[in-house]
Order: structure tokens, then sequence, then C-alpha cells
């Protein structure tokens, strides 16, 4: 071949990548990478796929980024699926781990019902990615670190992504899978304290701010660390996980007609809890079941009804739906009843030198927590004015939903306008569409919706090709 037909084939090979589509996926944590598994498994023709995060790591996102080797997920290997349509994928996967299988020797033939280290589940997914994206010769994948400050829509219903690096190309579809904004968290292993707060206190003294799953890990890190101090728990609501039972406990819900105000759902799943546990079975069977209903009766409820629902019974909802393995439960429970660790209910303040100031449940007066070291366990919402969500805000490419917990989006994570309209292309998947969407922070619901996404692209671009 001349060199004139060597650069007449590479010209012409470059011209055919770059016709190609060009999905960007802004975070790679669960959803993120779920979201590239999903677009390579459905998605059958050729296209460029950039991941854009600021991490120099693939993580699972804010629920997993504090995780270490002795954190165990919440949840079940049973509802840990990747694979659309296939909820043993996950067991399957651990069944064929020789080293994982010789480790948990009696949950053999399989480990639906275990759960397991949350490092564990990262691997798993890493490990699906890989899989998918070698399977796939066809297509072209960037990562990309630098952080994504901007989006705006270009050159028709393109769309540009601005960060350090100018020279980024256009898009045809973004997914942004940012998560809860995935804001930095203190590590338990770092002392930040000043030493004059040494002084102030009669023995070590941490105080965790929080009260879901993030402060029960801490908890248990500190301890498993040989940590021997007073540990304090500051909530403002008070509220900690509950426990699962001993095996899943599969769903039920009355078949009545569910109500359609705010007191009357309550009432309704109460009397549903206690009716299941005097048949003899369980109020988790219950909220396992109201999961299927979540969204219709939270679309059904008027704004104030949700703004109370937030104020006053969320964190009710999620100390029974976040719920932690028995075995944890019963280490928390040893925690509180040794009197080692005890549980503050209140408003947390400003940090000062030598503690942090509290106002106590009831209480009009401020008190201050003298603490040698202090950890925010807390799990940001969507940061709404971030530069990012800021942007497409201003550009009318999104809208806060109307609790403002994050993007207003309908099913499949489109976000929806003040006329109902939705913009073609872009996309926020997972807990960005926690205020329309309850449990779109679950990671069913994320590989649910991940697929949706990416047949509805798949649609678009290559309306015969199907996905597998």
């Amino acid at each position: 071949m001349t060199v004139q037909g060597l650069f007449s084939s590479r010209s012409a090979a470059a011209a055919q990548i770059s016709a190609r589509p060009r999905f960007a996926i802004v975070g790679r944590g669960f959803s993120g990478m779920m979201m590239a598994i999903a677009l390579m498994k459905t998605v059958r023709l050729p296209f460029h796929m950039q991941l854009f995060d600021p991490n120099s790591s693939v993580s699972g996102g804010q629920a997993l980024s504090s995780a270490r080797a002795s954190t165990i997920l919440n949840t079940r290997v049973r509802d840990l699926s990747v694979s659309v349509g296939d909820t043993d994928d996950f067991n399957d996967w651990l069944c064929s781990n020789a080293e994982f299988r010789a480790a948990v020797p009696a949950a053999i033939p399989g480990f639906r019902q275990i759960f397991v280290p949350k490092d564990i589940f990262s691997d798993y997914v890493y490990q699906r990615f890989s899989e998918a994206l070698s399977a796939r010769k066809d297509i072209t994948v960037q990562v990309c670190h630098d952080p994504v400050v901007a989006i705006r829509r270009t050159h028709g219903n393109r769309f540009l992504l601005e960060s350090a690096n100018p020279a980024n190309p256009l898009f045809d579809s973004v997914i942004l899978a940012t998560g809860y904004g995935m804001p930095e968290i203190e590590d338990p292993a770092r002392d930040p304290s000043p030493v004059r707060a040494q002084r102030l206190i009669a023995r070590p003294h941490t105080v965790l701010l929080g009260s879901g799953i993030r402060v029960v890990d801490h908890l248990l890190q500190l301890r498993d660390a040989g940590y021997q101090g007073q540990i304090t728990i500051v909530s403002r609501r008070g509220f900690l996980p509950q426990s699962h039972t001993p095996n899943s406990a599969d769903p039920v819900f009355p078949a009545a007609a569910l109500p359609s105000n705010l007191p009357e759902i309550l009432r309704f799943i109460r009397n549903a809890c206690r009716e299941a546990e005097e048949e003899g079975r369980s109020w988790q069977s219950v909220m396992n079941g109201l999961r299927k209903h979540a969204r219709s009766l939270w679309r059904s409820l008027p704004a104030h009804q949700k703004r109370q629902f937030n104020r006053h019974l969320r964190a009710i909802y999620d100390s029974h739906r976040n719920r932690l393995p028995e075995a944890i439960y019963a280490r928390l429970q040893g925690e509180l009843a040794s009197g080692n660790t005890i549980l503050r209910r209140g408003v947390v303040g400003r940090q000062g030198l030598s503690g942090i100031f509290f106002r106590p449940a009831g209480s009009a007066c401020d008190e201050v927590i003298h603490a040698e070291r202090i950890l925010d366990c807390r799990c940001r919402g969507p940061q709404l004015n971030s530069p990012l969500l800021s942007s497409l805000q201003n550009q009318g490419l999104a809208l806060a939903d109307e609790l403002s917990l994050g993007l207003a989006v309908n099913q499949r994570g489109q976000p929806c306008l003040e006329d109902g309209s939705t913009v073609g292309g872009l996309f926020a998947i997972g807990p960005l569409g926690l205020g329309s969407l309850p449990d779109i922070d679950l990671v069913p619901e994320i590989v649910s919706q991940a697929y949706a996404v990416g047949e509805h692209i798949a649609e678009r671009f290559y309306p015969k090709s199907k996905a597998v």
C-alpha cells in the first residue's frame, strides 16, 4: 500500500468512528457503571462512549465509597444482579469464585440469601463491565478525569460538556449518573482534631453525625480497628436502621384499594404490618410489597403532603426501608445497650475547637459535645446548586422536583420540564431522581432504569437493533 493509500485508509477509519453516535456518562459510581453495561448490552451497533469522573478509580458511589473489607452490604445477593431478567447472575458469579466459595462453605450450593462485603459486589460489577467491553470490538470507550462543570445544548440536539479540557467533542446523548453528588467523605482512620480537644475530655470520644447505614458502618469500623472510646451518634430524628429477617421476606401487600391521602396511607400500612405479624409473617414483607406501589402512591399525593412526609416521616420510612443484616443489627443493639455508644436526637450546629454545638430535641438551648473527632456520615442529597446541575436548570434543560430533592424526571430518567415535555438525549438516572421516583437509589431499580435508558437510546439511533 502506498503512503497516500495508507493515509487515505486512516482518514476513512477516523471518519467512520467520528460518524458513530457519541454517548457521555457523567459519574463512575454504581449508577454510571451500570449505565455503561446497559449501553453495551442494548445498543448493538457501533458507538463511542465516554465516561467522565474526577476520581481515578471506579467506586460504588457514595453509598459504597467508605467500604472496608469488613463492611457488609445491607441487601441480599438475590437483589444485586446487574443482569436484567436474571436475578441469579450475582449468585452464579459468587458460585464460580473458588476463593469465596471456600470462605463461605455453609451457603453452598447458592448464596442468594446472604449478605456480602461491599468490595465483593464492586468486584462483580467491574468484572461484568470488563466482560461487556471485551465482547464489543465495534465500540470505542474513553475515560476522562476532568470534572464536568456545565452541559450546554448546541448544534441542534447535541450536547457540549464543559470541563478543563477545551477540546471536548459534542455528544448525542448524555446520562447524568452522579448519585448523590459524591461529596468528600472523612476517613475514620484520620484524626483531624486540634490538640486542645484532648484536654477537655475525660476519655477518647468520637461523634458520628447521621442515622443511616453509613453511621453503622463507621461505628463498627471504629470498633473493629480497636477503638475503645465513647461514641455518640447524633441524629436529627433519632431513627436507626431496623433489622432484616433471617431469610428474605417475600413481598406481600393488601389487595384492598389504596387510600389517596397521607394520613390514611399511614393507617393502611400500619394495619397491614400488624395483620401480617398476626398471621405469622413480618412487617418487613409488607415494606417489601410497598415498593411495588410506592411510585403510584407518591404521585397521587398533593405537594403539601409530600412536604409533610419529607419533614416528618421520611426518616422513619428510610429506617424501615434500608435495613441491616441481623448480625450487624445485633452488634448495633449491643453497642447501644452497653452504654459505650449512645444515640442523641437533636440538631447539629457549627463545629468548634473542642467539639460540636448541639441542640437536643425539645430544648431551646445549645450545648457543646466535646470530642476529639467528628465524622459526618450523613448521605447528602443531590447538590442542585452545583455548577453542573445549575447549568442545566439555567438553560431550561432540567428542573428541580417539587421538594428540591433532586431533578424532576420520568420513569426513564428523562428530565421533565414545566410544560410536561422532556429533553431528547438527556437522562438523569439513579438517586438524582429520588424526589420523583421513590426507591430509585436501590440496586434493582437502578438496573431496570439503566436498561430502559439503553433500550430507548438504541431505538433512537438504531431503530432495527435489538437488545440481548
